[in-house]
């Protein structure tokens, strides 16, 4: 039988009828719900850990909790949770005391009052920088041309510093605030507590993105044209 790799972004069926929400739902060839058997049995089976699990669990609590007028039906649900007090509530929930703030120079501003807020509700804080650590974009084989302030001493961003860092300091939870495409990957991949994302990176759109997905086709209908 020919493999087929997940396309559920492609699904043509409503979601109220698919096969991933409902018994005896419909499924296009390609749905991984019905093909892929063997990796459904290997994650249940990282769901037994009993920090996954509890991990899983008190993250589906607080999706659940994040709507109001449940009590009167999935029609009538509405979201009454921003997601920075989804932060609080779930590290909360986790009991963790000791979080970890990561964030882009830009958003020092913003850094400042999101660290202010998570103290004054009894976390220990720890935030990082960007730019911590002061090494040159020249070290990562920069050119000039390609920096930001041609012609200066630039200073790179250093996720893995932020990570290794944070590492250090054993902060249970950590929260991303604005770093650069790539930049956060490399703390992902350097973290050792669990992440979370606050806000990502935006230069245009003032840090969402999703505005020009709901713009695809008028101002960022250029976006769909080739390469």
């Amino acid at each position: 039988m020919e493999k087929l790799n997940a396309q559920c972004a492609k699904c043509p069926y409503p979601v109220q009828d698919r096969l991933c929400r409902t018994k005896d739902g419909k499924s296009p060839p390609f749905c991984p719900t019905k093909n892929k058997s063997d990796l459904i049995e290997k994650c249940l089976a990282e769901y037994q850990k009993p920090d996954v699990l509890e991990f899983a669990k008190q993250s589906s609590i607080q999706e659940g909790e994040g709507y109001g007028q449940k009590e009167l039906g999935y029609a009538h649900v509405k979201p009454i949770t921003p997601r920075i007090l989804e932060v609080i509530q779930f590290a909360r929930r986790m009991n963790y005391t000791r979080l970890g703030l990561v964030f882009c120079v830009a958003l020092r501003k913003e850094a400042k009052i999101v660290e202010k807020l998570f103290s004054s509700k009894g976390f220990d804080m720890v935030s990082v920088i960007c730019k911590v650590g002061q090494v040159p974009k020249e070290l990562i084989g920069i050119k000039d041309e390609e920096k930001i302030a041609i012609g200066s001493f630039e200073t790179m961003c250093n996720p893995i510093l932020q990570a290794l860092l944070l590492n250090s300091e054993k902060t249970e939870f950590n929260v991303l605030l604005g770093l650069c495409v790539g930049h956060d990957s490399l703390f992902f991949k350097y973290a050792e507590a669990p992440c979370t994302v606050l806000a990502v990176k935006d230069r245009v759109l003032c840090h969402n993105p999703l505005g020009a997905i709901y713009n695809i086709d008028s101002y960022y209908r250029y976006l769909k044209q080739p390469d």
